[in-house]
């Protein structure tokens, strides 16, 4: 990367990022939740086509096979700088990551077909916030560089999405509004996820095979709640009387297995509940509430018969926009106790007291807990689901051996349309309003901004003298964002570069009679079940599954980050979800009026694609950094790399934890994807040491602190909360660090142990 310096940011834009910067530092932001996703409700199923229906209790009769397909799982390391980067999903400049507690992959499906090998599409499940608009040129790349034999991988067939983790490191997105907490884009952090995906992707080519897909449901009724229940309410009340939850409850699989031994190579599911499980105050990487399901169904699934032993789970979102793990409500954090109030969840008439709780809110762990629960019961239901799917005592078989993709790119910032109602609409150039410095219960905001400010915002005049330095919003703009007062004109701002994306991803995937909607945003619950069923309903209308019910589900945020997309009458209201629909009330209608009509595409008969549209601009080569990197490392005097500093104990019973702390270098210095920091071995019959826990495991955490700044020393601690089902024994923990030499910037790699221990 071409690294811009402070003296290469001229002019009043550069002035203003730093006094943002400066209050950033000063107060932290909200959850300005740069994740999202979107989650659907599948009705297909259903006689009537439309909820309330339970598809948990539907249970077609077991049925042929379905048609073949050519099939393909991988799975690869994507894990970047675990310390001294900003963590993305919450928007704190403090929140800087100080280790790892689960490592973050990349997950790739590619479903082909067989008789037209050409005919495919990959969708990949990223442990990161969102897909991006760098990291998917990135990819796209990546995978151009392979070879001929991946050629037929490109824009229209390749969909990036992520599982919204809040958890993972930052500075690698492509506009300037989310780099600004990160102090700027790190090409470290971005060739982790770029080279990790890609990687992924070859490993699922290599692994093609002949294969039958089959769709299944299950409700879960405890993962997620709506953490906006005022902004759904006004939602018309007999659109919100068809459907049982605030939220969908839904979790949907498509399960992939071979067609030559019937084995189970991996499994994709769609399931609305944010990333954000790990709290504001957590500085450990992972992939939160998700990456936690996905660990335990590969798992358990790899010690079956029935599976491939490299099987793949991935869990994508679906409409995830105003959905939260915080399960138990929101309340006020202060001496009253009491919930948030439900308008504009204050307490007070503050917002930074109001967070929502966990399931396991009172064990003071940073929300680890919590999210190994909620992960734990997006597992339960996965497993129960699929042991039902792979029996064919549950599900649907997807049938029909059409294949099809689709891509376009669309200028949301004057995008002029036909609008239910008959009349003509247009989108606005993205702006974010009031409310979304507000935060959500999930993470608060600062200062004293509040959800549901439709009005002349009683918030800090700082910020309007911050938001008239930046660009004041024109008259036109005004008026085209309606009930939005603005905060931040961020699409209309290009200096030093674009703030926040104005051309967005349209895209669809079709396999058989089951439809993928690859959502840019983050819709909200309504949103969702409003976009499929619209889809669904032009699917029927143009016959595009012919004799077989259409099968719609959403999954996002994905390809680039677009925010947030609310129903019109959720933006009216201007709480966080509505104040962060980048592209004015119109926004839901003018994604349903493009993919709707760019479902003729996918069509069997059809050889045609929709028109490209404008390219987006790429800036990893011109984005501002103000992100060290490692000088060098040192060891205290007379000591060395990896010595130990606190050992651990001669023994332990389960449910208690090994620790040990070791001098340490900066794991910058490599960043050992597909390998490990942190690990415990087992001394087998033989006397040899066998690994049994590394970084892919919950119960084994990696922690790093600077010690010195000038003198360049760290330690590194390592724990292992020793699980109930350990087996007894003889271990030790290790550690694998690389330290960089000063002067000559040489790596060195060096491995260390702890002393021996005994599991009684």
């Amino acid at each position: 990367m071409a690294r811009v310096h402070i003296a290469a940011a001229l002019g009043t834009a550069t002035l203003a990022l730093l006094i943002i910067f400066q209050l950033l530092s000063q107060y932290g932001w909200p959850e300005v939740d740069f994740l999202g996703l979107r989650y659907y409700h599948q009705w297909t199923n259903s006689p009537s086509n439309q909820w309330p229906f339970n598809p948990a209790s539907y249970a077609p009769a077991p049925s042929e096979d379905g048609a073949q397909y050519l099939l393909g799982v991988g799975k690869a390391d994507v894990t970047g700088p675990v310390v001294e980067i900003n963590m993305m999903g919450y928007a704190d400049p403090k929140q800087m990551g100080s280790g790892l507690r689960q490592r973050l992959y990349s997950r790739a499906f590619i479903i082909g077909d067989v008789d037209k090998p050409e005919d495919r599409f990959v969708y990949l499940v990223l442990d990161t916030q969102s897909g991006d608009t760098a990291v998917r040129y990135g990819i796209l790349e990546g995978l151009a560089e392979l070879g001929p034999d991946y050629r037929m991988y490109g824009q229209k067939n390749v969909a990036v999405t992520g599982t919204h983790s809040h958890s993972g490191p930052g500075a690698w997105l492509n506009y300037l509004l989310p780099q600004i907490t990160s102090k700027g884009f790190d090409k470290q952090s971005y060739q982790a996820i770029v080279d990790g995906a890609v990687l992924s992707i070859k490993r699922a080519h290599e692994s093609l095979q002949p294969g039958h897909l089959r769709v299944g449901h299950i409700d879960i009724e405890d993962a997620n709640v709506n953490r906006s229940p005022y902004a759904y309410l006004a939602n018309p009340k007999e659109e919100r009387a068809r459907y049982k939850n605030e939220v969908d409850k839904t979790l949907t699989m498509l399960m992939f297995q071979g067609a030559e031994d019937g084995k189970g190579l991996g499994a994709l599911t769609w399931f609305p509940v944010h990333g954000t499980s790990m709290l504001g105050n957590n500085t450990l990487i992972s992939g939160d509430n998700k990456g936690v399901a996905a660990y335990l169904l590969e798992q358990a699934v790899r010690e079956s018969e029935g599976a491939r032993d490299d099987f793949v789970a991935g869990f994508s979102q679906a409409n995830v926009g105003d959905t939260s793990p915080n399960v138990l409500g929101a309340y006020c954090e202060d001496e009253s106790g009491e919930e948030c109030n439900f308008e504009d969840s204050t307490c007070g008439g503050t917002s930074q007291p109001c967070h929502g709780r966990g399931p396991m809110f009172r064990v003071k762990d940073q929300g680890a807990s919590s999210c190994f629960e909620i992960g734990n019961r997006q597992f339960v239901g996965a497993k129960t689901l699929y042991d039902g799917m792979i029996e064919g005592a549950v599900g649907t078989s997807i049938r029909g051996p059409v294949v099809r993709s689709l891509h376009a790119f669309q200028d949301f910032s004057t995008y002029t349309f036909q609008h239910p109602n008959g009349s003509k609409v247009s989108t606005c150039p993205a702006a974010l309003g009031y409310s979304f410095a507000a935060g959500t219960t999930d993470g608060p905001g600062a200062f004293d901004f509040k959800q549901n400010n439709t009005g002349s915002p009683n918030a800090n005049p700082l910020w309007a003298l911050v938001r008239g330095f930046l660009r004041e919003p024109s008259e036109e703009q005004k008026v085209c964002h309606d009930s939005k007062p603005i905060l931040l004109d961020v699409g209309e701002i290009e200096n030093p570069y674009l703030w926040t994306p104005n051309i967005v991803d349209v895209q669809l995937l079709r396999v058989g009679q089951l439809v993928i909607i690859v959502s840019p945003g983050e819709a909200t619950t309504m949103a969702g079940r409003r976009w499929r069923e619209a889809v669904h309903s032009f699917a029927e209308g143009i016959s595009l599954t012919d004799d077989e019910e259409p099968i719609v589900v959403l999954g996002g945020p994905a390809n680039s980050y677009t925010h947030y997309i609310a129903t019109e009458e959720e933006y009216g209201i201007q709480r966080y979800e509505g104040a962060s629909t980048l592209y004015g009330p119109h926004t839901l209608n003018a994604h349903i009026s493009l993919t709707t009509s760019y479902l003729h595409y996918l069509h069997v008969d059809s050889l045609d694609s929709p028109p490209r549209g404008p390219e987006p601009p790429i800036y990893i080569n011109e984005s501002l950094s103000f992100i060290t990197g490692v000088v060098f490392d040192r060891a205290p005097f007379f000591m060395n790399f990896g010595e130990v500093l606190s050992d651990t104990v001669s023994f332990y019973h389960p449910g208690q934890t090994a620790k040990a702390t070791f001098i340490g270098a900066n794991p910058r210095n490599d960043l050992r994807l597909e390998d490990t920091y942190a690990a415990v071995e087992k001394l087998d019959e033989n006397r040899k040491w066998i690994r049994v826990r590394d970084d892919d495991d919950w119960s084994l955490i990696f922690k790093w602190k600077r010690t010195n700044n000038v003198l360049a020393t760290s330690e590194v601690e390592i724990s292992w909360e020793i699980e109930d089902e350990a087996e007894r024994g003889r271990y030790r923990i290790r550690y694998l660090g690389a330290s960089k030499t000063p002067i000559s910037g040489e790596i060195v790699q060096f491995e260390t142990s702890s002393g021996i221990f005994d599991i009684k």
